[in-house]
């Protein structure tokens, strides 16, 4: 028997609607193999008659029920066959199965065995592996898979966007490829030894003036000051950890 959370039946104690049961050795019990409910088949198309009022047909004997104040359940309790019909999608991690007795049970998705609880049934009913579901993902040009360089999960990041990546998982920044860290440490060096280059030139042309001009030695402080940032930018480029592209989605 699963956990109690299992046998909960999802139209209420009075339902005909069991859960999952595995690991059921009962001598008297058959064994059959069924599908599962697809998510296509889910949920069946609402009729609206006279007046407004939304109806599904039964799966077992076809009755139309009326829903209308049960829009909010994940199955209908059919007045004429007593039997379950699902009308919304099985919970997140559930899957719906109908036994050949009509009785609708709800299991994990991962489940492959489970048994109906009717007593006059009790049949073990082992799951065909169920289809993979197909999301349709929007192509966006230049969307790949990247693997962070400091956590090594895995993101998506625009690969065109010319901007560095930083991982949602731990927050740190990084290169997407050493093509974009490279290119910046190379700009960042050059302007840095052009400032410095300057900074120098100002300061040996005016030396002699600086004692009677003291502005000048901020003028000194800031160019040195200047290219050190841009010469330490630099170095931040070129010590920067790559992540690894894996490939477009």
């Amino acid at each position: 028997m699963t956990e109690d959370v299992e046998r909960q039946p999802l139209l209420g104690p009075d339902s005909a609607v069991p859960v999952e049961q595995n690991g059921v050795n009962d001598s008297s019990s058959s064994t059959t193999m069924v599908s599962p409910i697809g998510p296509d088949e889910l949920p069946p198309p609402y009729n609206t008659l006279a007046g407004g009022v939304p109806m599904v047909s039964c799966r077992v004997c076809s009755n139309m029920v009326d829903i209308s104040s049960k829009k909010e359940q994940h199955v209908v309790k059919c007045n004429s066959c007593n039997e379950a019909t699902p009308i919304r999608n099985a919970p997140p991690g559930r899957k719906y199965v109908r036994c050949p007795c009509n009785c609708l049970l709800i299991c994990k998705s991962s489940s492959q065995r489970i048994a109906c609880p009717r007593p006059d049934c009790k049949k073990i009913i082992n799951l065909a592996p169920s289809p993979p579901a197909t999301v349709a993902v929007p192509t966006v040009p230049g969307m790949c898979r990247v693997t962070c360089a400091h956590c090594h999960d895995t993101f998506l990041f625009n690969t065109l966007n010319n901007a560095l990546a930083r991982c949602p998982h731990c927050r740190k920044v990084s290169t997407v490829g050493p093509e974009f860290a490279r290119t910046r440490s190379i700009i960042f060096l050059i302007f840095g030894l052009i400032v410095l280059g300057i900074a120098i030139g100002i300061t040996v042309g005016t030396m002699q003036s600086a004692a009677e001009k003291g502005g000048l030695y901020v003028v000194y402080v800031g160019a040195f000051l200047v290219a050190l940032l841009l010469l330490l930018r630099s170095l931040y480029y070129c010590a920067m950890k790559t992540s690894l592209i894996e490939g477009p989605i």
